[in-house]
């Protein structure tokens, strides 16, 4: 429902990526009203940044509904984050699913990449689902203030870890397998003070798409979600108290998401059952903007 009050307290974090159990209020990752019905049994999902925020609420929709889940997060920044999703996991988790696993891991790199998926594949044996979400942004005033060193780290974490995974991943995904990757609104309306960032998501559109061409024959869809503004901890790691007081003013719903909103189209397109002829397409759940794509 759409709301004209501030959005949420003022608040900031000094240290990236951001930490969910420090927000004021907590972002929601588990809708109560969800009624699991299966879709996802026998299903093995990896969730890139699934420590928290979208990827966390992510995670437990998946495990909800028959998933065995693992995930990556921050070695060192995330630890208090991952063992809150390991334990919602466990209590989420269907009695034939495995134990979830939490993996930490750079992903920006092409050998961590490797390593996360051989985890996988030896704890599990196989990859059904790939869900590509982890992400960071920074603000900056202009494209001159943007550094090389920024570009590069930003570049890696949002989109080459994308082509690492998936290449490595495809050994072990077979015909009715799911891609998701994980855009952003900004990607089709632009935003300025996040040029890289933004950057990337679009480079992601792109990506799906193309993915998607190469990879129809293999009976493997490649899809994504764009999300408009959703109260994560990328939003206090990335903003100044001000811009979070206000966070979601500008959708017509005006408000942000919680996570547990954007989970459901996670869901969708992983669920062979309901999505069975969506590849190369993007969803869009971002309080009604219309971005004509």
């Amino acid at each position: 429902m759409a709301s004209n009050e501030p959005k949420f307290p003022p608040q900031s974090q000094k240290t990236q990526p951001g930490k969910e159990h420090l927000m004021e209020p907590l972002p929601q990752s588990i809708n109560p009203h969800h009624k699991p019905t299966n879709k996802l049994s026998g299903k093995v999902a990896l969730v890139t940044g699934g420590d928290s925020g979208i990827g966390r609420a992510v995670s437990l929709i998946f495990a909800k509904e028959g998933a065995t889940v693992a995930f990556t997060y921050v070695k060192g920044h995330e630890e208090i984050d991952k063992d809150e999703t390991l334990k919602l996991l466990l209590e989420a988790k269907t009695s034939d699913a495995k134990e979830p696993l939490a993996i930490a891991a750079d992903i920006g790199y092409d050998d961590n990449c490797k390593q996360v998926v051989d985890l996988v594949v030896k704890e599990y044996g196989h990859i059904d689902i790939l869900v590509n979400n982890a992400a960071e942004q920074h603000l900056k005033n202009s494209v001159e203030e943007i550094t090389e060193e920024q570009l590069e780290r930003v570049f890696r974490t949002n989109i080459f870890s994308h082509f690492f995974l998936v290449r490595h991943a495809l050994k072990y995904m077979k015909e009715g397998s799911s891609i998701i990757n994980s855009t952003s609104v900004n990607a089709y309306i632009g935003k300025a003070e996040t040029l890289d960032y933004t950057s990337t998501k679009g480079a992601i559109v792109a990506f799906t798409r193309g993915l998607a061409q190469q990879l129809v024959k293999k009976g493997i869809r490649v899809n994504a979600v764009a999300p408009g503004p959703v109260w994560t901890p990328i939003q206090p790691a990335t903003m100044p108290d001000e811009m979070i007081q206000n966070l979601g003013s500008e959708v017509p719903m005006k408000r942000a998401a919680q996570p547990s909103e954007i989970a459901p189209c996670y869901l969708f397109l992983a669920s062979l059952q309901d999505s069975s002829y969506y590849t190369g397409q993007v969803l869009h759940p971002n309080g009604g903007l219309i971005v004509n794509a």
